[in-house]
């Protein structure tokens, strides 16, 4: 059947040219994501800004990005994987170019929503279309390699933030964010439709043509297909929201969710005000962003460590252990006393923060079956943000309120602590599994 001979095929130029084009809608994600982080230190002192309004400005995207998650996840499982990804590109460019047209702080806000909400729709269906590729014995290092896309964006915000902000000002910025509008056109012409989501829907005709080609591609010899009823994938008993919260997926999905929350909400208050948070140490603009982007170069080797572990560990102890250790350098980072202290321990909060992140966009659409896959990751994600939209604006309390640096890493040590301990409690493992036989 199409399933055996998909998952039969042998890693090849297409799976890595898969991860290539979704890898770098990731990366222009994250690069949109970042250059926020970079404008506000700049933004707050043309706009005279309060820590409070600089928290709203880094929340109202993750408002936006849980709304997209949620609405692109349920949409993706009806329309197809590749639609949704491509709407959601060609929106969150769209709207990253209109920042740059702000003329106050409420029109920022508004253009950073919808910035949000395209960039919380791409992400769990990147990692739905490729986890539904990719063959089991590799898949939990592809989906690591595609989060490790995202890296590869902060350094380019940093890059951005470095030769243009300080010449060109801000607006620039969100210019060059809005160039991944053109690269849509390129998803559409190089990017198959999901071969389990075309089966699901019954459209088996143009799940086997995939197939062919792919075999066509790889050098496979072609064989014949059988009886078109053999490929009918069996539903869910009942395909909605409700399913979430059935045996066996009960526990997975309060896992999965406090897991999200959890990890968004310490990611996005510590990098959304890192640039800010640093140079309020004292440091210059310039350096604040050398500091920041040193920082974000361990990023990468944490990704490769990920990648390697998760099929080899599994995901489930490597996504505790890395969240494990994402507390500890926060906490150190929150107490460093000196520049160079800074970097080293702000280096290994990156190295285990993003290697974790990689671990759990595997981890998250090996917990449903196909037919709630997108829905179940994208629920996941949505409500994860929840957490994004809490931390920029509780970090802005919490130092008006006289916390201070340390108190509010110590905060963020505990949070990783907590969602690390949840993994092993709850966590099952899905290390090499076949997507068709989990349920």
């Amino acid at each position: 059947m199409v399933l055996d001979r998909l998952e039969a095929l042998p890693l090849g130029r297409f799976h890595y040219k898969l991860l290539l084009v979704t890898g770098l809608g990731w990366l222009f994600d994250s690069m949109d994501t970042g250059l926020i982080a970079f404008v506000l230190p700049v933004l707050a002192k043309e706009w005279q800004l309060t820590p409070g309004q600089m928290g709203l400005i880094g929340s109202i995207g993750l408002i936006g990005m849980a709304l997209g998650a949620v609405v692109s996840g349920t949409v993706a499982d009806h329309m197809g994987r590749k639609k949704v990804f491509s709407i959601t590109v060609l929106l969150y460019s769209i709207a990253s170019g209109l920042c740059a047209l702000s003329w106050d702080y409420t029109s920022l806000l508004v253009f950073r929503f919808f910035v949000g909400f395209g960039l919380g729709g791409e992400l769990p269906v990147a990692a739905t279309l490729v986890s539904e590729y990719a063959p089991a014995h590799v898949r939990g290092r592809f989906i690591v390699l595609l989060e490790s896309f995202w890296a590869l964006g902060w350094m380019a915000a940093a890059c951005i933030a470095y030769l243009f902000i300080p010449v060109y000002g801000w607006r620039m910025a969100f210019l060059i964010g809005a160039l991944p509008a053109v690269y849509v056109f390129f998803i559409r012409m190089h990017m198959p439709e999901s071969v389990r989501y075309l089966l699901a829907k019954g459209r088996i005709q143009e799940a086997r043509n995939i197939v062919v080609k792919l075999e066509e591609s790889l050098g496979v010899a072609v064989k014949p297909f059988g009886s078109e009823q053999e490929e009918v994938i069996p539903a869910a008993p009942a395909v909605s929201f409700k399913t979430l919260w059935r045996k066996p997926f009960m526990s997975r999905t309060i896992m999965l969710w406090l897991v999200w929350f959890g990890i968004i909400y310490s990611y996005y208050g510590i990098f959304m005000w890192l640039p800010s948070l640093v140079y309020q140490q004292g440091f210059t603009v310039v350096k604040t962003f050398e500091y920041v982007f040193i920082m974000t170069l361990a990023q990468l080797p944490g990704y490769y460590c990920a990648a390697w572990l998760v099929d080899r560990l599994g995901r489930k102890y490597t996504l505790s252990l890395f969240l494990l250790c994402s507390g500890i350098a926060s906490y150190f980072f929150g107490h460093a006393a000196t520049a160079a202290t800074l970097m080293m321990w702000g280096a290994i909060m990156s190295f285990f923060n993003l290697g974790a992140w990689g671990v759990l966009y595997t981890y998250t659409p090996e917990m449903y079956p196909t037919a709630i896959r997108a829905l179940g990751s994208g629920w996941a994600a949505g409500f994860g943000r929840f957490g994004g939209m809490a931390a920029p604006i509780l970090v802005g309390v919490m130092l008006s309120q006289g916390f201070g640096f340390s108190g509010v890493f110590f905060m963020f040590a505990f949070v990783f602590i907590a969602v690390s301990a949840i993994v092993m409690s709850l966590g099952i493992e899905s290390k090499q599994k076949n997507l068709e036989s989990i349920s």
